[in-house]
């Protein structure tokens, strides 16, 4: 899930939620582009407090921390109009972007909040991120934290307006992309009371132990010329490893490994960013074209990791660096660790490589996976997978007024639901590069795209069908909201 923290980085909080990394590249503003000015890309960076319970479960612990929000109340229709409250999630909250949410306030004449997830960005409980310290970080907590903030702001909106108390509340919806498009789900699934619906986008709701499926959907996404360049890529990468090391990993900028899987994994990443976020081009053409014309495939594959992933996506080395992520100290980076923490205890969702036919070298293995758990966090870590989906339900939670989201080129889709009913609608956006959030993000879905415009989307009808369809899911839902009598919650 790193791509998708380099992507919350990189853009500095590009998505609304952030986003998986779900990959693990974070996004940098010099990742935009340099024909927009940077404020273009925020509707508000003016950071706001929330004092937030430490452990919501704990009847005699009442220590609390600081959870940085956000709010953007230009279009909002005093004093009844809607609350979008945009979830954020593996990584540091810098703003409200002006992706397609913007569009949707302006036509809902929503105010909008978005709530920095504990532990990430400024929203830090501790000064040590040691593994004791991370004992609170958890999707409960979060969830926990989400209902929190959102009673305190309709209070402070009750007294604002001087509206009562006892039931005239603004109707809220709930937004949020991977991780957070997940906690999305699971906030309508265990507080239907609490919110009138929720969008989520490209949610891994199932925690997925071992995540095969992941390493297939990029050989599909790729087509079968640019998949037989890559394997015969990561077959000539082992190799280079046993016969000059470093030579090969200087071609990558990433002399300071150590351990050779962690380097293998960041090439696998690499590749995973071209297909996650709509610039499959940027990889396949140079690649295949290399292959056929007997080129260098390891320096064309470098190439378009230096010039693309790490200049312009913000892919960053030490991100997958053991030796970083053993840093306690909380820093801007923090988020890598934090977030395998998340996977190594609750949800998994390791990327391992098929045993046929993979993209990905086959030391990405579950071994890997869990030695890096032990290494980051010590003995006894282990991904509760079974766990996390008896509590919420995997991908066949039970709830109502959802919208599911995907991109057909996604390989995080296959954590989420795609089984589409009427009270839990699912869409899959069909197109060359429809990627990771493109509902909400638009084409390509990194570099960030001003309010998500899908004109350089493959399939601009695909997209926009879908969002129609979302358009007409949360007009009808805010007025059920409005109207009880209509239907039940």
């Amino acid at each position: 899930m790193l791509s998708e923290l380099g992507f919350i980085l990189i853009t500095t909080f590009i998505a609304i939620v952030s986003c998986s990394t779900l990959s693990r590249a974070l996004l940098h503003p010099s990742s935009v582009s340099h024909n927009v000015s940077r404020s273009s890309y925020f509707l508000t960076t003016n950071e706001l407090w929330f004092n937030q319970t430490l452990d919501h479960y704990s009847h005699y612990d009442h220590r609390k921390f600081k959870q940085r929000y956000y709010e953007f109340m230009d279009y909002f229709r005093t004093p009844d109009g809607p609350m979008f409250m945009i979830i954020c999630g593996e990584g540091p909250c810098n703003g409200i972007a002006n992706d397609y949410i913007n569009v949707l306030a302006k036509r809902f004449e929503a105010g909008v909040v978005s709530l920095e997830h504990r532990y990430y960005g400024k929203s830090a409980p501790f000064d040590s991120l040691a593994t004791k310290n991370l004992k609170y970080l958890s999707s409960k907590q979060a969830l926990l934290d989400l209902a929190a903030f959102r009673q305190h702001y309709q209070e402070s909106l009750n007294v604002k307006f001087n509206m009562s108390s006892g039931g005239n509340e603004n109707p809220w919806f709930f937004f949020g992309i991977s991780y957070a498009g997940a906690l999305s789900a699971w906030f309508r699934l265990k507080f239907p009371h609490l919110t009138c619906g929720g969008l989520a986008s490209s949610a891994v709701v199932r925690a997925v132990y071992e995540f095969s499926e992941f390493d297939k959907q990029i050989g599909e996404s790729a087509g079968q010329e640019c998949k037989a360049a890559l394997q015969e890529t990561n077959k000539l990468l082992e190799l280079g490893l046993k016969v000059n090391n470093k030579a090969v990993k200087s071609l990558f900028n990433a002399t300071e490994f150590d351990v050779d899987a962690d380097f293998l994994y960041l090439t696998a990443d690499a590749a995973v960013m071209a297909f996650q976020y709509g610039n499959q081009d940027k990889l396949c053409v140079p690649l295949v074209e290399a292959k056929k014309n007997g080129s260098d495939l390891v320096e064309t594959f470098s190439k378009y990791v230096r010039e693309y992933c790490m200049r312009i996506w913000g892919l960053r080395v030490r991100s997958y660096n053991r030796k970083h992520l053993r840093n306690t100290v909380v820093t801007g980076d923090s988020a890598y660790r934090l977030w395998w923490f998340q996977t190594c205890t609750e949800l998994g969702y390791f990327q391992v490589a098929p045993k046929n036919d993979s993209v990905r070298s086959q030391q990405i293995n579950t071994d890997f996976h869990l030695d890096l758990c032990k290494s980051l966090f010590g003995e006894g870590v282990y991904p509760k997978v079974d766990a996390t989906n008896l509590y919420y339900g995997g991908d066949r939670l039970t709830a109502t007024k959802i919208i599911f989201t995907n991109g057909s080129q996604d390989p995080w889709r296959h954590a989420s639901k795609q089984n589409s009913s009427h009270e839990m609608p699912s869409y899959i956006i069909k197109c060359h590069n429809c990627g990771h959030g493109i509902d909400l993000r638009g084409c390509p879905q990194s570099p960030m795209v001003i309010e998500g415009k899908s004109n350089d989307c493959s399939l601009v009808d695909e997209v926009n069908k879908v969002r129609q369809q979302m358009v007409e899911n949360i007009d009808l839902w805010l007025s059920q909201c409005r109207n009880p009598t209509r239907n039940s919650i």
